[in-house]
């Protein structure tokens, strides 16, 4: 069976799940009293992203790796891998031990790093236009407008409010959702080929890509691992 990973608008989704650049905009947003606002705590995030994109420091194939480091670092502040996890698993995640479930976690989260992050060297100041957010409970949506010359994509960013923090732990992009688009990937592969296979896939792939570590950032991450 094909494992194909979650791939909309090509490099667009990558400058997506790790830029965030918001614009000024009017909100009409629904604030809960007392809770804090989540665009708000999205900005220091997306300013020191775009600080180490535009750093020489940072520039050229040498400080590759340096690079996706840097900015992995700031996406482990700002997702919630461990949310995003449980849900792509659905039923399965239940069944997993503590340990197995903390695996599962660190796998995915190195996983989306290594096929998405590669991306970010295409960088050429794509922005995002805020158009609204709803904030209910523990619950926030962020509504923008991905806007790439002159295409305009509609995104939306699903947060979950822990200890005072809003994290992503979702993105809509163009109606398609990161994801429910790997639950029905994963649901798939375990349903045929069982949950050790998922695991196999997905440190096969892992140890693929990690293999370009010293040589300049690979561009081709798709994944492909055969039929079954």
């Amino acid at each position: 069976m094909r494992f194909v990973m979650f791939h909309p608008g090509n490099i667009l989704f990558s400058f997506i799940f790790f830029f965030l650049l918001w614009l000024p905009g009017g909100s009409g947003a629904v604030h809960a009293a007392k809770v804090p606002d989540p665009t708000e705590q999205l900005r220091p995030y997306v300013d020191k992203v775009v600080e180490i994109l535009t750093d020489p420091e940072f520039k050229g194939e040498e400080a590759c790796i340096k690079r996706r480091e840097k900015v992995m670092e700031l996406a482990q502040e700002r997702f919630d891998f461990n949310e995003m996890s449980r849900r792509v698993l659905g039923p399965q995640w239940r069944s997993l031990s503590g340990d197995e479930q903390d695996y599962f976690v660190g796998l995915f989260t190195t996983l989306l790093e290594h096929v998405y992050i590669g991306k970010i060297e295409d960088y050429t100041d794509q922005k995002v236009a805020f158009r609204d957010q709803r904030v209910k409970n523990d619950r926030a949506q962020v509504e923008t407008d991905i806007i790439d010359k002159n295409v305009v994509i509609p995104v939306s960013y699903i947060m979950l409010l822990k200890d005072g923090q809003w994290l992503v732990y979702d993105i809509i992009v163009e109606g398609v959702s990161l994801v429910r688009n790997y639950m029905e990937q994963f649901r798939e592969i375990i349903r045929k080929d069982g949950y050790p296979s998922l695991l196999k896939r997905m440190e096969e792939k892992i140890q693929e890509l990690q293999k370009s570590i010293g040589k300049p950032c690979p561009t081709d991450l798709s994944v492909d691992q055969g039929t079954s």
